[in-house]
């Protein structure tokens, strides 16, 4: 495959990067998926050059015949400098990274790389987004029309419910972690970084972590997935809805959603963990008879 480095500017002018997979020329493109271009995303702290797992889906999608876009979100990272390009024609910097983040920012980027594609030519696109990136894929088709997409592919979304954490094993030090933020806001300090322990250790804005994990949920797909206008897969590996607070439970919710008639389908990959170690192969396999049904729920 021909790979190319690339960049866009989101709607506010921050800069992103990202590179881009050609498959092979070919007079016969295999697969037959109804895809010309994949667009990938990655989850929290993570980025576009550095993922093993996400380079596996570009390889997938190579093997379609389809371009595969593998690319940051201004979450990119825990803590980056980016570009920003201003309305003047001046450029700055801007500090972002997954401490930074607001999610509801990812329709800008989304809908910046989304354009980049059509661009390129490409009218079928799906959108696979990893565990946020995922969540970001969900959120971002259901509140904007985005041309040209014609299958969306959330691998391991979290459940990123307030209530679901506070009632689990764990509520009481999420419940202090939630205390801690909402005391930084209520005091002039949002942008007050917080070590956090819970759903993962890393590290975030008292402002960001609320708007993640509060008691808002802005982003429990539960709340809108019945809204999803585009074909949708949801993956989890079975390891991850054992073992993680966050999983537990979500694929049968998803299910019940599905009957009540949203466009979504359920797959639970035996054996795999939230990065599939070991059994990515049966993730894209699953993925490429759902694509070759025509992204059908049953």
């Amino acid at each position: 495959m021909n790979v190319e480095l690339v960049h866009t500017f989101a709607a506010d002018g921050l800069r992103l990067d990202g590179a881009l997979y050609e498959p092979a020329a070919s007079p016969e493109p295999a697969g037959g998926v109804g895809l010309d271009a994949v667009l990938v995303l990655h989850g929290t702290g993570s980025n576009f050059y550095s993922s093993r797992f996400l380079a596996g889906i570009a390889e997938r999608a190579g093997a379609w015949g389809a371009a595969c876009l593998v690319v940051n979100t201004r979450g990119h990272d825990q803590i980056a400098t980016a570009l920003v390009r201003h309305a003047d024609g001046s450029t700055g910097g801007r500090t972002i990274g997954s401490a930074y983040e607001r999610v509801d920012e990812c329709r800008k980027d989304i809908a910046a790389w989304v354009e980049l594609l059509g661009e390129r030519g490409h009218g079928r696109i799906g959108i696979f987004g990893h565990s946020l990136g995922a969540v970001k894929t969900i959120y971002a088709a259901v509140s904007d029309r985005l041309p040209g997409v014609a299958a969306l592919v959330a691998i391991s979304p979290p459940r990123l419910s307030y209530a679901h954490f506070a009632e689990s094993p764990r509520g009481p030090g999420f419940l202090e972690e939630v205390a801690t933020a909402e005391r930084h806001v209520a005091e002039g300090r949002p942008d007050e970084l917080m070590s956090i322990r819970f759903p993962l250790p890393y590290v975030i804005t008292a402002a960001g972590y609320l708007d993640k994990y509060g008691p808002a949920e802005n982003y429990n797909l539960l709340r809108f997935v019945d809204r999803l206008p585009i074909p949708t897969l949801f993956t989890f590996g079975s390891s991850e809805v054992q073992q993680g607070i966050a999983f537990r439970g979500f694929p049968e919710a998803l299910e019940e959603a599905r009957a009540a008639g949203a466009k979504l389908k359920t797959v639970v990959i035996a054996g795999g963990d939230h990065h599939y170690t070991g059994v990515q192969g049966d993730l894209l396999n699953a993925t490429e008879r759902w694509l070759l049904r025509g992204g059908k729920q049953a």
